[in-house]
């Protein structure tokens, strides 16, 4: 039997690799293309590479279905082999077409983006289904941590790479990263299979039960707070006069260590105060560190203030939320179909978080970013006291026991 740490350890690369092509597409891409010269309502259209992500729930009984067969092992290092090398082989095709043929650079990042939430949906179930209630708070720190130190490497340590070598050189090094990452995951040995699978997925098991739709309506509220305003970070830092590789190494280096530091934090706090407070604090938080980009973009800030607040917005105030609301995701599913019921919450994550994105370019390129931040702290305060209720309404979720779910 596999030990906790070795499946956290298997899991956690997995989730590097996811967060490496996030980081790469959604804050290092924006940063490149402003550089270029491409309008902001134009940028605000790479988060079209979300829609694999919120779409992924329509799929993710069939995967599951196949991850999961009636008799023997479960096949999530076939998915994860496929999934892997299908991301990698679209980061050589970005390289080769370049930052300059918009519609087929963004075509290829859709692709990619179908492909990793695809073996996303598989990751998530293995860790769900191998790691037992006690260690779920385990998994979802590789996740949290995870996710943070890919978007590290996808954001500054690419753009370091684009401005000291080239663009094609870095899209490579990231392929190649990607592989490397799964390595873990895919020369572990399988978990010990249970005899029989009865349970079939679907996603009327999950939308039937009271708890998991209240766990949709949480992340519809809670995400739009917590993203909306930091999706023109990259491009609001770059009209400041800050350079690619200034932007790469805050984003590679600070956003590492300060989101590492947080969703520690938030770890320790959820386990202090619970879940529901520390989504409460964080939309208070991201609610004031919002309004000073506001001002900054208004009146004008010190460039080092003006660094540390999207630095808390983007990688700290994040990482304390998420810990606690991915927490109450995993809690919420059900380990026999636990890829379609975690898949189905994240969903509603990618759907708000692009139009978030879209919406965000737009309002920025025809009212000002003072404009977008403004609003983005509004709607972060007024989803505090509704997180509030429906956090204590998730709260009182009964997951379905693990051992029980196994046995089926």
């Amino acid at each position: 039997m596999l030990s906790p740490a070795a499946i956290v350890l298997a899991i956690g690369g997995l989730y590097v690799g996811q967060s490496v092509i996030g980081g790469l597409t959604f804050i290092a891409l924006p940063s490149v293309l402003r550089e270029r010269g491409l309008p902001l309502d134009q940028i605000g259209l790479t988060y079209l590479a979300v829609l694999p992500w919120a779409l992924k729930f329509l799929w993710a009984p069939a995967v599951e279905r196949y991850r999961l067969p009636g008799t023997g092992p479960a096949r999530s290092r076939t998915i994860v082999l496929a999934t892997t090398l299908i991301s990698a082989l679209g980061l050589v095709a970005v390289g080769l077409i370049g930052p300059v043929a918009f519609v087929p650079l963004i075509s290829v990042f859709v692709l990619i983006a179908f492909s990793a939430s695809t073996g996303d949906i598989a990751c998530d179930g293995h860790a769900v289904e191998t790691l037992s209630q006690a260690h779920h708070g385990w998994g979802n720190a590789a996740q949290v941590g995870g996710a943070y130190l890919g978007s590290a490497l996808g954001s500054g340590l690419f753009l370091v790479l684009v401005a000291r070598l080239d663009w094609q050189l870095a899209t490579f090094a990231m392929a190649g990263l990607l592989v490397v990452l799964a390595l873990p995951f895919l020369l572990s040995p399988a978990p010990a299979a249970p005899a029989r699978r009865t349970h079939q997925p679907a996603l009327k098991e999950a939308l039937k039960r009271p708890e998991m739709r209240t766990g949709l309506a949480l992340a519809a509220i809670y995400v739009p707070a917590q993203k909306w305003g930091v999706a023109m970070l990259g491009a609001y830092l770059v009209d400041s006069g800050l350079d690619l590789e200034s932007i790469g190494l805050v984003n590679g280096i600070g956003g590492l260590a300060v989101g590492f530091a947080c969703a520690l934090l938030g770890g320790a706090l959820v386990r202090l105060l619970g879940a529901r407070s520390v989504l409460v604090l964080a939309l208070v938080l991201q609610a004031l560190s919002l309004a000073g980009l506001a001002f900054a973009a208004w009146r004008g800030l010190p460039q080092p203030l003006v660094l540390a607040l999207a630095l808390a917005s983007s990688s700290g105030i994040m990482a304390l939320g998420f810990v606690a609301l991915y927490a109450r995701f995993m809690a919420l599913s059900d380990p026999r179909q636990a890829g379609v019921d975690f898949t189905l919450l994240q969903c509603m994550d990618g759907l708000v978080s692009m139009a978030g994105g879209i919406g965000a370019g737009w309002v920025s390129q025809h009212f000002g970013y003072g404009v977008c931040f403004g609003l983005a702290a509004g709607v972060a305060l007024i989803a505090a006291p509704l997180v509030t209720l429906l956090g204590r309404a998730a709260g009182t979720a009964r997951p379905v026991a693990h051992e029980e779910a196994v046995l089926g």
